[in-house]
């Protein structure tokens, strides 16, 4: 049975990462939010650093949201260090819900880190769907849906079954050259035995990131985690000396998206 062949396979060969040691759901979810477009060997050493800081949601709550923007420094994608202190403030310090409904209605919360509170701290029978699950399940089990992928889940064992399903996709059924050889799912794989194209393949790719006005958004805020920026200066932090109104509009766009306030002549942290 494909599942249990998952399931034994992961038994042994389980990473070991420090967000699944614990069943906490306020350290799930700040896991969650990292793990978000940022690989793991960048997030393992923020990930304990930031829990330090912020060990509760309480204590997320309580501190100004530029606080939690600084304890982010080097994860990227700083919007969601505002919406995990949006979602933290929203709890008013009670633990994220073991409900679904209730975890979408948190600031920034999607379907899959909804999902993923649910299975990794609560273990509901759910199945998050991100590339690294959706990938496997498609390959080998043919499914399309979120609803085929939550009955997929084995009874009880929701938590081993999807830490499985991450690892299998992460290092083993990647997308490119997937190492089938030494996957526990060999044999009994539909994907593998029709040959075809990969229906799991995400479509496109990202844009370049240099030069990019992610990367000019990205150099004022590590520029505000220093201290405030004299608007006359916003150029030359964001990279872009020769084109201040291309820095004054990510600086707009910054204060828009709650990660700055325009104070005293110059872009500082909330």
């Amino acid at each position: 049975m494909k599942q249990r062949a998952l399931l034994e396979w992961s038994a042994r060969s389980r990473r070991d990462l420090p967000w699944r040691r614990t069943r906490d759901p306020w350290a799930v979810l700040v896991s969650e939010l990292m793990l978000q477009q940022t690989q793991v060997p960048r997030v393992v050493p923020k990930y304990e650093a930031f829990l330090g800081r912020f060990p509760t949601v309480a204590a997320c709550a309580a501190a100004p949201v530029g606080e939690v923007v600084k304890a982010w420094a080097g994860l990227g994608y700083n919007r969601r260090a505002v919406n995990l202190h949006r979602a933290a403030v929203a709890l008013a310090g009670a633990p994220p819900p073991c409900d679904l409904a209730a975890l979408l209605a948190l600031p920034g919360i999607g379907p899959y880190t909804a999902r993923a509170v649910l299975a990794f701290a609560y273990e509901e029978p759910v199945c998050p769907l991100d590339v690294n699950t959706a990938r496997p399940l498609a390959r080998a089990f043919g499914v399309r849906t979120q609803a085929e992928a939550d009955a997929l889940v084995p009874p009880g064992r929701s938590w081993q079954w999807n830490q499985a399903l991450m690892d299998l996709g992460a290092t083993v059924c990647t997308r490119r050259a997937p190492r089938c050889d030494a996957c526990p799912l060999a044999g009994a794989c539909r994907w593998q035995a029709r040959g075809g194209p990969d229906p799991a393949a995400p479509a496109g790719r990202q844009s370049p990131f240099a030069g990019s006005d992610r990367q000019g958004r990205g150099r004022l805020v590590d520029a505000m985690r220093r201290g405030p920026v004299p608007l006359q200066e916003l150029g030359a932090a964001a990279g872009w000396p020769d084109d201040p109104a291309r820095a004054r509009r990510a600086a707009d766009s910054l204060v828009a998206d709650g990660l700055a306030v325009l104070r005293d002549g110059a872009l500082a942290l909330p």
